[in-house]
């Protein structure tokens, strides 16, 4: 599905060609797909960045791309260890004092620009953070242009644009809950399409064994 099909569906469905919702359609349909994004998290949107943790500094940048972590680490003496995920309030009452620092062991988002440490690093580590991330928008394309979401799960893109945007229109409760039961069907499938390959996945990392009698 091009991004000129998305439009043209949309517009179709919802029977609105007003020149005000043509001009807001790309605005819609970067909700409907940055609600699928948060949603589901799906292998082919996901990979790793290094950098470095800061002595003294609690604070880590997030890449601008960054959707949600998988997972955080630093190396020390040649061993990699990983961080423990937790909320910031964990890391406030964990490590109240920021001045004093050790090897990390925990992290948090802080906003959506930046990780929390806990306790503050007392050297500078070389980290891997391996994320999710927001892909470009099929807006940002020519009207012939596809993506992974458009051409892999077109009925969640495109009910999750309609959805959007007949609330947009303030639409009708029956026919909003219509939509809704379509776009949570389609969301359903695409999910289970991202567990079988975090599945999959999983598989080729040796992180399940298969236990033979």
């Amino acid at each position: 599905m091009t991004y000129a099909e998305l439009k043209s569906l949309i517009q179709n469905y919802l029977e609105n060609t007003e020149s005000t919702f043509v001009t807001d359609l790309p605005q819609i349909i970067q909700q409907a797909e940055n609600r699928i994004l948060r949603t589901v998290r799906l292998p082919v949107f996901r990979k790793n960045v290094g950098g470095t943790m800061t002595s003294g500094n609690e604070y880590l940048a997030t890449p601008t791309d960054f959707l949600s972590t998988y997972s955080l680490s630093f190396t020390s003496s040649s061993k990699q260890t990983f961080l423990l995920f937790k909320d910031v309030n964990f890391i406030r009452e964990a490590y109240p004092n920021r001045a004093t620092t050790s090897a990390p062991k925990h992290y948090a988002l802080f906003d959506d620009s930046s990780f929390i440490i806990g306790p503050t690093p007392d050297s500078n580590y070389t980290v891997e953070l391996h994320y999710f991330y927001s892909p470009n928008s099929i807006t940002a394309g020519a009207d012939s242009g596809t993506t992974w979401l458009s051409t892999n799960a077109k009925n969640t893109l495109l009910y999750g644009s309609i959805l959007e945007g007949y609330t947009y229109m303030k639409g009708e409760p029956d026919l909003m809950a219509l939509y809704e039961k379509r776009y949570e069907q389609a969301l359903a499938r695409l999910k289970e399409l991202g567990e079988a390959e975090n599945t999959r996945d999983a598989y080729r990392d040796d992180q399940y064994r298969i236990r033979r009698s």
